[in-house]
């Protein structure tokens, strides 16, 4: 071919394609604008409705992601680029790497479940997948608790998620299960009545509920008495260790005796 053939066929493609081309380029424009404008409404959104910051950040940059994608593909199908096998492409790439991933997958829904509906926020006492502590940190994939050992558990968010959770945090108050032992011929007044006393004198043991105490259980070597008293979440182990100590001085200096185990054993002649 000659130049000037060359030219005719360059002046021939650019009048059959050119309006397609400024067109595409017009909704690119258009479109990478509309993008910027939806995330940052969306992000005022979200921000509105106290949406944890990690997961703001996650989710507006996936739909920039995706619009763009979507966008790109939809100028290439203007401009005459056929994209069938490009789309294909994509969706066995992404079915790949979703079988690879599928446990992530599996954690990233599960942190998104949490921090949208936020069963437990950081600093709750929660009691989940066998394991006690303070939520020290809720990220998209773990979840990580402070146990009372001053251990650190690492929870996958897709079994946390999928599982049991209690939470001792919610509520704003909790109750702590104690048990003392007291000998048959104990006066259970006495040691209902000293018991009380330790748990309305304690600083950390709340009155409403009122501290509660009642026979439990009549045990092989003792009565068993149920102690009964609330305190706030934080306070727990203080009220816990505390109550036994001051409980077990109560008792003692009412003259009420605390068995220990025992047998009897009868001897034949």
């Amino acid at each position: 071919m000659t130049t000037q053939e060359y030219i005719d066929e360059g002046v021939k493609l650019l009048m059959e394609k050119g309006p397609q081309v400024i067109l595409a380029i017009v909704v690119l424009v258009v479109g990478l604008f509309i993008i910027k404008k939806l995330g940052k409404v969306t992000a005022k959104v979200m921000e509105k409705k106290n949406t944890d910051p990690s997961l703001r950040s996650f989710l507006l940059s996936m739909l920039s992601i995706v619009l763009k994608v979507l966008l790109l593909v939809s100028v290439a199908d203007m401009v005459g680029i056929k994209t069938t096998s490009f789309i294909a492409i994509l969706g066995a790439a992404g079915l790949a790497v979703g079988l690879a991933l599928q446990g992530t997958l599996a954690n990233f829904a599960g942190g998104v479940l949490i921090l949208i509906f936020k069963p437990f926020k950081v600093g709750d006492l929660i009691e989940a997948q066998g394991q006690l502590g303070n939520v020290k940190e809720i990220q998209i994939f773990i979840t990580t608790l402070t146990t009372p050992e001053n251990k650190t558990a690492i929870i996958p968010n897709g079994i946390l998620s999928n599982g049991n959770i209690l939470n001792y945090t919610t509520e704003g108050k909790i109750r702590v299960d104690l048990h003392f032992g007291i000998a048959y011929d104990a006066d259970i007044k006495a040691a209902r009545k000293a018991l009380v006393e330790v748990m309305e004198k304690h600083p950390k043991v709340l009155q409403d509920p009122a501290p509660f105490v009642g026979l439990g259980e009549l045990g092989d070597s003792a009565m068993k008495l149920a102690v009964r008293p609330f305190a706030k979440p934080e306070d727990y182990w203080d009220v816990y260790f505390d109550i036994y100590e001051q409980g077990k001085a109560a008792l003692t200096q009412a003259n009420v005796q605390i068995p220990f185990p025992q047998i009897d054993v009868h001897m034949k002649s």
